[in-house]
């Protein structure tokens, strides 16, 4: 199979757009938005929405068309108007103008947006209540809390690890208040495998040496 040169190609972004008016003014859409900037916004809707170690559901549909206006369309909306980008929604809306930019998105794009965004929740959702979660915050804390690790060495057992609640309970119990962290990627087995050797490294540096 003969090789072809990439650059020969001469590929750019799509960079064209969809276009409407909206009281005799030409609105543009664009067709596609690249990569990095899909990966902002859906992460800027998820930041805005995590309230009390939940999404709020209002929240996420706000900021996340929010954002498909900010970055997709001409609209410019400046930085005093989006100070309160309730109200902002509530006009885009109500109007109509959010429905008629949500209309001139290519489909696909619009669909792998929003399915980017629900499987980008419930991933953080699902590691959020996991083991994982919970070793890495006691790793987390273990720098300042180092003889609390001699303790958790000293009363480790496998068994009475099952379960979240269990972990969290011990790490409590020694002295420690784990809040879970930010996503990671992690396999559970290793996060468990690495905090039982930090946990015992750290037991031998407060055992006295005889």
């Amino acid at each position: 199979m003969a090789n072809v040169s990439f650059t020969n190609l001469k590929l750019s972004v799509d960079k064209s757009v969809n276009t409407f008016e909206y009281n005799g003014t030409k609105i543009e859409v664009l067709k596609y938005l690249p990569i990095e900037d899909k990966k902002d916004l859906v992460q800027i809707a998820m930041q805005k929405s995590f309230e009390d170690g939940l999404y709020n559901n209002m929240l996420l549909d706000v900021y996340f068309h929010l954002n498909i206006v900010y970055l997709y369309s001409n609209l410019n909306i400046t930085e005093k108007q989006k100070e309160d980008e309730f109200k902002l929604f509530d006009k885009l809306e109500s109007s109509g103008l959010m429905d008629m930019i949500l209309g001139n998105m290519d489909e696909d794009e619009y669909k792998y947006l929003y399915d980017s965004l629900e499987r980008a929740v419930d991933n953080h959702m699902k590691y959020k209540n996991s083991a994982a979660a919970v070793v890495q915050s006691v790793i987390q804390d273990l720098p300042a809390n180092a003889a609390a690790a001699a303790d958790i060495v000293n009363n480790w057992d496998a068994e009475k690890f099952q379960s979240v609640q269990d972990m969290v309970n011990l790490a409590r119990q020694t002295g420690m208040n784990p809040e879970i962290p930010s996503p990671v990627v992690q396999n559970e087995a290793d996060a468990a495998n690495n905090v039982v050797d930090f946990l015992e490294e750290q037991a031998k540096q407060e055992t006295p040496q005889e």
